[in-house]
């Protein structure tokens, strides 16, 4: 393989441009009027990616190594099964680590780990990664694990989760993570779908208040299965909980002490990378597919060109390797681009305290920190005053990005004082892997961007708005978010083992694009605002109003730190907001007043039309363990719907309080309790 690097020559070598960047040839500065930031680089390089995307792709290609040069760059023959990189071959290891290492950048720190419930910070360099990953490997092949053989990776926000991910990847088997929170049952579905020749497991993770034992689930999850047993290697957090192990179940430490480091084996661009299974998967499992090329060229192109990073940067996404973003920009992203990358093992507020955010900045030197913006809330409302937070410095920071949820205009004022840089929202989906639109243009040099859009199409996307009919929107009209095929490099290939379902599920809406389930809408200049789920969408007489519009007018008011608004049954109108909301435990009102400050509130932002008049304060909303909010179980409990309540719901405890809310407010008389 050639050691590669990110051509200096790229016609979009970056979305960020500081105020620098905004300049004519001749050197006089381009006019910013108050919507719109003229970005040449953006849009020369956008033009290029929909009219020309083979010549655009090829070139940002180059971003990686490769082993074998590809023979075409695109094949569209087989819509939506689209191939990137045909022919060409490559290992998703040697370029996440062995390049780099090749390169005389072993001993730079790939991943700092921070587990401040048991006090400890590791860092582990390149030349680490390279020994245990190579031995790991070994130890794979040694259990017949060969090319295109799955490997189930069970284990906690920890360096070994990256470790037997690149080790399964480096014999080109295909890796399937499986969130550690997740219960036997839920294991036992992944597996019966995955076949899995081994299962790469922890002792134990940490939770604020309690070990999670996984082994103790693995091994129950091992009785019900009803395919071939996996052999299970299991890594032991000795200094935490350490398990007893059965018969097929091996000691990390012990395979890597009797294994011989294995080379990487490459695999056609088109090859499987990895299986992530959705979130809450019961009966029948919906596994995304992603392919190595595509997505390798991707993840690493976006780590400058969409956030900013450079080769020296220390980044760090707080999220889990279970979810996508943990796949994308706490693993692959930031050690393709051979970049630092921090693991943080640790809630927001509890572990011990509201100010470990501002900590990890600051004793790390992290340059971006990538989150979702309920963390932020949770900040927020803990330490509002920033008494806790203030103590660390952020002169190291340059950016906080946003996504995975609607970030509201308050809470983003507010973290952007918190932390002294802009707050940038960037939309994407667990199949798109990478961002689909971003604001990647600096809020402190443009104070012009539009506050609520997630920004412009990222190169390769094309976004159309389309009404129930399949025709265009107009702008600022509201619509279903459909993106025109072919979709590009690293997104989903399809879903594992079930392409008629893939075509059924994202394609067949609306012919020759992929549906994004999402509704939204764009201005006359082309930003994109998301505004919810198709799910998520009201329909009050006839007005179709988002759930995130009147959410952002509800977390306005000042004694508010977290809301839901969901529709419920109305006999005239067909369906009426109604909201549940956090207060804070300062709160200056009482619930009476504060609802009736809201009623007043939404009345005159969004108007008469939107028939809100119904409020109610809760202790706690359901949210996933990565911060989604589960607006849909509220609403299907206030219309005496059963509930089952999802593997990922972080507290499952909170529907009591909220099925005897909504009795109060006249629904949920005859919901059965949430199972």
């Amino acid at each position: 393989m050639s050691h590669g690097r990110i051509s200096s020559e790229m016609s979009f070598q970056s979305l960020i441009a500081n105020s620098k960047d905004l300049q004519n040839s001749d050197g006089s500065d381009y006019i910013v009027n108050p919507h719109h930031i003229p970005c040449p680089r953006y849009d020369e390089a956008y033009k290029e990616s929909l009219e020309n995307p083979e010549r655009f792709w090829g070139e940002v290609a180059r971003c990686i190594d490769w082993s074998k040069p590809w023979d075409k760059v695109l094949d569209n023959s087989k819509q939506p099964f689209t191939k990137w990189f045909v022919g060409g071959e490559l290992n998703a290891c040697y370029n996440a680590v062995d390049r780099h290492v090749l390169a005389g950048n072993g001993d730079k720190v790939a991943l700092i780990h921070d587990s401040p419930q048991i006090s400890t910070i590791r860092k582990v360099t390149y030349n680490e990664l390279l020994d245990k990953t190579s031995l790991l490997a070994g130890a794979l092949a040694d259990m017949g694990v060969g090319e295109g053989d799955a490997v189930i990776v069970y284990m906690p926000l920890i360096p070994e989760t990256i470790i037997a991910i690149l080790a399964t990847t480096r014999l080109g088997a295909v890796h399937s993570v499986v969130f550690g929170g997740f219960a036997a049952n839920e294991l036992a579905v992944r597996i019966n779908h995955a076949k899995p020749k081994v299962v790469i497991a922890a002792s134990c993770g940490l939770e604020p208040s309690k070990i999670v034992k996984y082994t103790d689930m693995l091994n129950s999850a091992m009785k019900i299965i009803s395919v071939k047993r996996p052999r299970c290697i299991v890594f032991q957090r000795r200094n935490i909980w350490q398990s007893a192990l059965s018969e097929d179940q091996y000691d990390w430490d012990d395979v890597m002490n009797r294994s011989k480091p294995r080379a990487c084996q490459p695999v056609e661009a088109n090859a499987p990378l990895y299986i992530l299974y959705t979130s809450g998967t019961t009966g029948q499992p919906k596994g995304i597919l992603r392919s190595v090329g595509g997505h390798l060229v991707a993840v690493c192109w976006t780590m400058k060109t969409v956030y900013g990073m450079d080769k020296d940067s220390v980044w760090w996404v707080a999220s889990d390797m279970g979810w996508v973003v943990g796949h994308s920009y706490i693993c692959y992203g930031p050690l393709l681009y051979g970049a630092t990358s921090v693991m943080y093992e640790g809630k927001p507020d509890r572990t011990p305290d509201a100010a470990q955010y501002f900590r990890v900045i600051d004793q790390h030197r992290v340059n971006a920190l990538f989150c979702v913006p309920t963390a932020l809330r949770v900040i927020r409302r803990v330490d509002p005053d920033l008494l806790l937070g203030r103590k660390y410095s952020m002169q190291c920071l340059k950016t906080v990005f946003v996504a995975g949820e609607f970030c509201d205009y308050k809470t983003k004022t507010w973290a952007e004082k918190a932390f002294k840089v802009p707050i940038l929202n960037n939309w994407w989906q667990s199949e798109t892997g990478h961002p689909i639109t971003a604001l990647c243009l600096d809020y402190g040099h443009n104070p012009g961007l539009p506050k609520y859009s997630t920004g412009l199409p990222i190169p390769g996307y094309h976004i159309d708005i389309l009404r129930e009919n399949s025709s265009e929107a107009e702008a600022r009209e509201l619509g279903r978010i459909a993106i025109k095929l072919p979709l590009p490099p690293g997104c989903i290939s399809t879903l594992y083992q079930d392409d008629d379902r893939f075509e059924e599920i994202y394609f067949s809406t609306y012919p020759g694009y992929y549906d994004t389930m999402d509704v939204g809408y764009k201005d006359e200049f082309g930003y994109v605002y998301v505004m919810a789920r198709d799910d998520d969408v009201i329909n009050v007489a006839g007005h179709r109003l988002s759930t995130s519009a009147l959410e952002d007018v509800v977390l306005a008011h000042p004694d508010i730190v977290d809301a839901a608004v969901v529709g419920v049954p109305d006999p005239t109108k067909g369906e009426i907001p109604l909201c549940l909301y956090i207060m804070k435990e300062e709160a200056m009102r009482n619930e009476k007043q504060i609802n009736e400050e809201l009623v007043a509130r939404v009345r005159n932002l969004i108007g008469p039309i939107a028939s809100f008049k119904t409020a109610a304060a809760v202790r706690a909303l359901p949210r996933t363990r990565s911060g989604k909010l589960i607006r849909k179980s509220i609403a299907n409990l206030a219309r005496s719907k059963l509930v089952k309540i999802s593997s990922t719901v972080e507290d499952a405890s909170v529907y009591v309080e909220i099925k005897e809310v909504l009795r109060k407010l006249g629904y949920a008389k005859l919901a059965p309790d949430p199972q």
